[in-house]
């Protein structure tokens, strides 16, 4: 299938989200530069991961942390969906997180969940947001300097409105699966084949009707995003147009967010993510779950 994308402006996009370690060395100092740490614990994991106790004893200069589990709407009864903008605007203002700051989220190792961060912080309207290639790995691999302990800014101004489409409901799926419309799945083979159990207990494996896997561990090399050129070839071999809108999901809403920067990157411009994912799906009666 064609790629119908512009290449200049897929190379221009990841060199704006894609920022370097150099990049952001020489804009430590500056009063708009948000450094943010959004490492979150892999699910079923045993004994759990303590990500924020890593953060505590190191990391970039002035960072925060950003909690994805606590910045999740627990009253949804889901893992990692969205809170309400009134929410989230104030939370990141008391992290001292602006609206219109350069923020530059990283990950302690690997590609995981910084791209769920960054897909949050732009959904609710900042402006300015990149993630850094390599993360906290390739910052210290640079030899440039890193912190340890708690790290509080000032309040911030941060006027949180979701933006249209940003977010798919479980009705709006039903809808695009009916239509046949694209949806890339970002967890392993085995679990979207069925093959693999889930990692939460109660849930099929499985996929929805139509979907496609991306397994989101296959976007990125080192902790660092493949190139534009890669991710259009990858998404070519899936398939995908890039012309027409993606929906993404995962298990929990996390991962989903690292298919869609993929598909960004590769130069795709209409986006959503479906925020429930596998765990509201499998969860619904009236799911079609298939199994291949």
């Amino acid at each position: 299938m064609a790629l119908k994308v512009n290449p200049v402006a897929a190379n221009l996009r990841f060199m704006n989200l894609i920022v370097n370690t150099q990049w952001v060395a020489d804009r430590l100092g500056d009063g708009k530069l948000v450094l943010v740490d959004a490492t979150m614990p892999p699910v079923g994991m045993t004994p759990a991961v303590d990500t924020r106790g890593r953060y505590v004893t190191e990391h970039l200069p002035g960072a925060v942390f950003f909690s994805i589990d606590d910045l999740s709407d627990h009253s949804s009864g889901l893992p990692h969906t969205l809170p309400s903008a009134e929410s989230f605007g104030s939370s990141m203002e008391a992290l001292g997180i602006g609206k219109d700051d350069t923020i530059v989220v990283y990950e302690q190792v690997g590609v995981f969940s910084a791209p769920r961060a960054m897909w949050m912080l732009r959904s609710f309207g900042a402006t300015d947001v990149h993630l850094l290639d390599g993360g906290l790995v390739a910052w210290k691999a640079a030899g440039l300097p890193t912190e340890s302990g708690e790290v509080t800014r000032e309040r911030a101004s941060f006027a949180a409105e979701l933006k249209p489409g940003a977010m798919t409901t479980f009705a709006e799926l039903q809808g695009k699966i009916a239509g046949g419309e694209q949806i890339l799945d970002a967890r392993a083979q085995g679990r979207f084949d069925g093959t693999s159990p889930e990692p939460r207990a109660g849930l099929s494996s499985g996929h929805m009707p139509g979907a496609m896997n991306a397994p989101f561990m296959e976007l990125a090399v080192d902790g660092k995003m493949k190139s534009p050129e890669e991710l259009r070839e990858y998404f070519a071999a899936k398939g995908v147009d890039l012309s027409q809108l993606c929906t993404t999901t995962c298990g929990s809403g996390v991962t989903a967010a690292v298919v869609s920067l993929a598909l960004e990157l590769a130069g795709a411009e209409k986006l959503s993510l479906y925020d429930g994912s596998w765990a509201e799906y499998a969860s619904r009666p009236e799911a079609v779950i298939v199994k291949s």
